[in-house]
């Protein structure tokens, strides 16, 4: 398991001093790509060969809040990795609390739209979702 971490900065709370919802999404796409960094397959790699990788799906519940200065740990693993998806699970705790758990789902794509197998994309990083 990946572990994140997020310092909540003051414009990401609302007037009431608690982090804004919208911002959980975010924190799940930062640790994503920090997670995906550290197992050789950055954003920056595939789309630069051509790739990209869109979500197709994300969910996600609140369970407590978070405010200004807090720092959340966001737990990133695999769920399901199929031919065509793959599935990251995120769990966020900040002081010892479950405060958001979620997940996203992902395709891959290449320059014309295309569906790509994991296996077409790079032997490598399927070695790494499967493990």
């Amino acid at each position: 398991m990946f572990v994140y971490r997020h310092k909540v900065n003051y414009y990401e709370t609302d007037r009431m001093g608690v982090t804004h919802h919208s911002n959980y999404i975010r924190f799940m796409e930062e640790a994503r790509v920090a997670f995906l960094d550290s197992i050789g397959a950055s954003y920056s790699m595939l789309e630069s060969d051509g790739y990209i990788s869109p979500v197709v799906e994300v969910n996600g519940r609140f369970k407590h809040t978070t405010t200004f200065d807090d720092v959340i740990e966001i737990s990133v693993c695999i769920k399901s990795a199929t031919t065509f998806k793959l599935k990251l699970g995120y769990e966020m705790h900040c002081n010892g609390k479950l405060v958001f758990e979620g997940y996203s789902l992902h395709c891959f794509l290449d320059k014309a739209g295309k569906p790509i197998p994991f296996d077409d994309l790079y032997p490598q990083f399927r070695a790494q979702i499967q493990a």
